[in-house]
């Protein structure tokens, strides 16, 4: 039989696997996690004989749609320690324009993928919150707010480039198949 913890100010019986500890949630835990982040979506493979770096990003964006959309969802978790962290909201906005700037142009077939390994969104973002976390700036309803209409746009976008996706590749195989 499960364990249950109460979620405190909520009423809510979740299970003990489902509690996060206090050290999971401290800002060095999470300021670490924002790192990987970064590096593995855009750093994480070095072209041997140069400087230049890649990472999974463009990788996973090859993948018509789906590639980008889950490259997107990544980027959130940059979003979400920016608000936990209290960065102002014109940098929280910054932040979402990188986002929607490597998710709108790394739909592009091949070239998007070229472009999202040179714009790389994950680290401008990761520097952006490295620079301005930690002032004396708490999260406001109002960043809540730009933030939920900013995942609002995004998922618009994203159901967009899935649903051209899915319509090129359905046309491609009914040209093939007749």
């Amino acid at each position: 039989m499960a364990r249950f913890f109460r979620k405190e100010g909520t009423g809510l019986f979740l299970p003990r696997f489902l509690k996060v500890t206090e050290e999971a949630q401290s800002p060095e835990r999470q300021s670490r996690f924002s790192r990987w982040v970064a590096r593995v979506m855009d750093d994480c493979i070095r072209i041997p004989g140069t400087n230049w770096r890649f990472g999974l990003d463009p990788i996973i964006g090859l993948l018509p749609g789906f590639g980008d959309s889950t490259a997107a969802v990544a980027s959130l978790v940059l979003i979400h320690n920016a608000l936990r962290f209290g960065v102002p909201t014109l940098i929280l906005v910054r932040m979402m324009i990188n986002i929607l700037i490597n998710t709108a142009f790394g739909a592009l077939p091949f070239v998007g993928d070229v472009f999202s390994a040179w714009f790389k969104s994950n680290r401008r973002n990761y520097e952006l919150l490295r620079e301005y976390s930690g002032r004396d700036h708490k999260a406001k309803p109002r960043d809540y707010l730009i933030v939920v209409a900013f995942v609002l746009v995004l998922i618009a976008l994203l159901s967009a480039i899935v649903t051209v996706a899915v319509w090129l590749l359905s046309s491609l195989v009914s040209v093939f198949s007749e």
